[in-house]
């Protein structure tokens, strides 16, 4: 049977600081996708609280109780959210993309690349593994923000089996074009789907630009947001990303015994 999931990314300015601001902005951004029949909601990264660093061990104590508001929201309406938050684990903090499927959680992520230009390796510990992950509307792969600049990373998890890979982030202005160009380079090299959210608007300093996106597995850009809150849909139709790889056959093609370990 031809699988087609309706997913959405849910792109809103992140208020610093402010969880039941931000969680209410998110609820009902999942809500609105679930009425166009999304079974399937990207949130953006550390969307509960934004990058108050000076508060993060204080604000990663409240992500048990935003957890608990998703796995009811994910259960009432059947479906999976992805979104990354403030994780406290003894006196360390990570960044933490949780998956919620219908009320459970069923996989975690702790962001593996900390953009040390910005001093989140100060703030922030690394995780150590990737994920993906089978849920009900297919297997996800996670990356956060940064990691899109590894493409090694995105490999991976499509090695691993990724149909989809969930892309929360809080990426800035001025590097817009970066954004696009790597995201739809993830696809095209992997042949897979992408749901990318980012946020919007300002948070101290630094602008965001949005623009938001879902992405096909040949590089189409499926829908893409502005610069304000929106949500965005799209159907993945699984049939047309196992299409492309019949016809242009890159991992059958690959090499690794040449590629040997990377230093």
């Amino acid at each position: 049977m031809n699988r087609k999931v309706l997913a959405a990314a849910v792109q809103f300015n992140i208020a610093l600081g402010d969880v039941d601001a931000n969680l209410k902005l998110a609820l009902e951004g999942i809500r609105r996708v679930r009425e166009k029949d999304a079974r399937l909601a990207v949130l953006p990264e550390m969307w509960s609280s934004g990058y108050d660093y000076k508060n993060l061990p204080q604000l990663a104590e409240q992500t048990p109780r935003v957890i608990e508001a998703l796995k009811e929201v994910t259960a009432e309406l059947g479906m999976v959210t992805v979104g990354s938050l403030p994780e406290k684990d003894g006196d360390a903090v990570y960044n933490c993309a949780f998956v919620i499927d219908r009320g459970e959680v069923v996989g975690s992520y702790r962001k593996l690349h900390l953009f040390s230009t910005m001093g989140e390796d100060r703030f922030l510990a690394a995780g150590e593994k990737t994920l993906v992950v089978p849920t009900s509307v297919g297997r996800l792969g996670v990356a956060i923000c940064y990691d899109l600049r590894f493409p090694e990373h995105f490999r991976k998890l499509a090695l691993e089996g990724a149909e989809i890979i969930c892309v929360p982030a809080e990426w800035p202005k001025p590097r817009q074009e970066h954004w696009r160009t790597l995201l739809r380079a993830r696809a095209i090299e992997n042949q897979l789907f992408i749901v990318a959210t980012n946020c919007c608007g300002i948070q101290g300093k630094l602008d965001f630009f949005g623009m938001s996106m879902l992405i096909a597995p040949r590089g189409e850009v499926l829908a893409e947001g502005g610069e304000e809150n929106v949500e965005l849909t799209s159907l993945f139709d699984f049939e047309e990303m196992v299409s492309y790889r019949s016809q242009i056959r890159c991992f059958e093609d690959r090499r690794p015994a040449v590629y040997g370990t990377l230093p």
